[in-house]
């Protein structure tokens, strides 16, 4: 189940709200829980069974950990079981294949399909039992709860990446006031907007450019394809975090922000400080730090950087294109950090221009990301910069996109920006209550039925980070 679903806002919402607000606060957990499950349950009813056994063995880890001396053992073997999850799951079949390959075997690779979202509530399982470790958290004793925290409905399937400690006292004691209901209301209006209205238009833009061979499309399609998936993936993901951050604040949660206008960055390192804040945070805490961070030796540093890049390539697939992804931009904080160092240059000048080459070389990262294999990813990077002697330099392809989805990727590059954002602000500041009582209220709502609309007439939308 999608939230860009009928089924999701007309059906399964409204009742899960009904059934929460009627019942009582002692019960809402429960409602939660059983509503979270049957989410992830539609569609795959046997791969709640994983979650299920998830919650379980996690919740027991942590018991263990905190009540035993043995603790090392028992974190030891709570991370060995969710890498274990993971592993079989998601890169078994890439790690055979890679086996057979270096050693001439003919191994037969059975389809093992891929729960949705298994790495975000895996980590978000890890995180739990690391801070029972630390003493970050203490260790939940109603299973129910934890079952919660680890299958919330709002951000199970695509993040963000929600840290226990960080809602442990809201899991167990929340309220909802109007006002919060409200502002959930908007901010969820809003990731829907970007999903269906933004997100799934510019998506037929750049699919029907990497569907091409390489060597047909032109420079710029080549071009466009590559900024129309930039635009699509930054809408679609944050599109879907905004609605999970709508959802909770409606139940009374409050989750972290996971994304800050990523394409302003002046820097490759500001990029990642901007773009799926949680998974970045994730990482720095639970690896990056406890390798030693930045606080050791140069080389030292770099193998932890390039730790650090490897494992968040591998984290998004099992593929050499997001190896190579991941080790692109190990490569690039490397000289940023130690060569370029462009937050100690005082040049406007350089600043300008080092920023338009960082958002030239996150489009070709990203092409790697998009492309149906790395053979593919590389052959659209030289097709971007005219490499095929043949291609045209715009085509009529090139045209006709524009003129049709042009409108749509116009305001796809306005609100990558926090333009949006500047206006609601100065509203608020300049106190111009009819904007901000009838106006600002008559846009959310000609939004959600624009999008409804486009729901209704459209087909299939999944989020791009359900894949992950």
């Amino acid at each position: 189940m999608v939230f860009s679903s009928p089924l999701f806002l007309f059906v399964f919402l409204p009742i899960t709200l009904v059934l929460y607000f009627l019942i009582k606060e002692k019960h809402r957990n429960l409602v939660l829980l059983v509503a979270s499950l049957l989410f992830y349950a539609y569609g795959e009813p046997k791969f709640v069974v994983v979650m299920i056994v998830s919650i379980i063995f996690n919740y027991f880890f942590a018991l263990a950990i905190e009540r035993r001396g043995s603790k090392k053992v028992f974190l030891s073997a709570a991370v060995i079981f969710n890498l274990s999850l993971l592993f079989v799951f998601k890169y078994l079949n890439f790690s055979v294949s890679i086996f057979a390959s270096i050693f001439h075997l003919d191994v037969d690779i059975i389809p093992i399909v891929l729960p949705i979202g298994i790495s975000f509530f895996t980590f978000q399982a890890m995180s739990y039992i690391i801070d029972v470790y630390r003493g970050d958290a203490k260790a939940q004793r109603n299973i129910r709860d934890l079952g919660l925290y680890i299958s919330l409905f709002p951000q199970l399937i695509a993040g963000p990446i929600v840290r226990y400690n960080s809602i442990a006292t809201q899991i167990e004691d929340r309220q909802v006031s109007p006002e919060l209901f409200g502002a959930g209301s908007k901010r969820f209006i809003a990731g829907l907007c970007k999903k269906v209205l933004i997100a799934n238009n510019v998506a037929i833009v750049a699919d029907y450019f990497f569907g091409q061979s390489a060597s047909g499309n032109s420079i710029a399609g080549a071009w466009l394809g590559a900024v129309s998936f930039a635009l699509q993936i930054f809408f679609d993901f944050s599109g879907y975090s905004d609605m999970a951050i709508g959802l909770g604040k409606m139940f009374g949660f409050h989750f972290e922000e996971n994304f800050n206008y990523p394409y302003i960055s002046k820097s490759i390192t500001e990029f990642w400080r901007r773009w799926h804040i949680s998974l970045g945070k994730w990482f720095r805490d639970y690896v990056y730090i406890p390798l030693g961070g930045s606080r050791v030796s140069i080389p030292r540093h770099i193998i932890n950087m390039g730790i650090v890049w490897i494992l968040t390539g591998i984290w998004h697939g099992a593929s050499y294109s997001f190896i190579v992804w991941g080790l692109m931009y190990f490569a690039a904080l490397v000289l940023e950090k130690y060569i370029i160092k462009p937050s100690g240059r005082k040049s406007t000048l350089f600043g300008s221009i080092y920023q338009s080459l960082v958002l030239i070389y996150i489009l070709f990262a990203w092409v790697i990301f998009k492309a149906d294999g790395l053979e593919n990813g590389i052959r659209y990077c030289l097709s971007m910069i005219g490499v095929y002697y043949h291609n045209n330099l715009v085509d009529a392809h090139f045209i006709h996109m524009v003129k049709e989805y042009g409108a749509f990727l116009l305001a796809a590059v306005a609100f990558s920006t926090p333009i949006a954002a500047i206006v609601s602000n100065r509203v608020k500041d300049k106190k111009l209550v009819f904007v901000e009582k009838y106006i600002v209220p008559a846009i959310y709502l000609v939004g959600l039925l624009w999008s409804v609309s486009f729901m209704i007439l459209g087909a299939h939308n999944p989020f791009i980070y359900f894949n992950f």
